[in-house]
């Protein structure tokens, strides 16, 4: 995550993980279901592109999943993708999960 976005907070709103950087915002779009938490979509609003933004909400939410003792279902392909770049975070894909073999 680039220095710019380590101090800026992620906020659970509604269905989705966000982060507000100067009114613009990058998001993930969520279901829980009891121990588990589908991250359905990630987006950021145009003004921030090629910013980082949308890694660092990434980040940020793998956080607050193995912070909270949950396991990740990553059906958004640009999660899936991160993972599979940092198969560190594989730890908390949920074993079950149709594509873990290929992370």
């Amino acid at each position: 995550m680039k220095p710019e976005f380590e101090n800026t907070p992620l906020v659970k709103a509604g269905k989705r993980f966000e982060i507000e950087i100067d009114g613009h915002f990058a998001f993930i779009d969520y279901r829980e279901m009891g121990h588990q938490i589908a991250l359905v979509h990630t987006e950021t609003d145009p003004e921030l592109a090629g910013t980082g933004a949308a890694t660092a909400v990434v980040e940020k939410t793998l956080a607050y999943i193995e912070e909270n003792g949950k396991k990740l279902l990553p059906f958004c392909p640009y999660v899936f993708a991160y993972i599979k770049k940092h198969p560190d975070w594989k730890r908390i894909v949920d074993e079950r999960f149709e594509g873990y073999n290929k992370l």
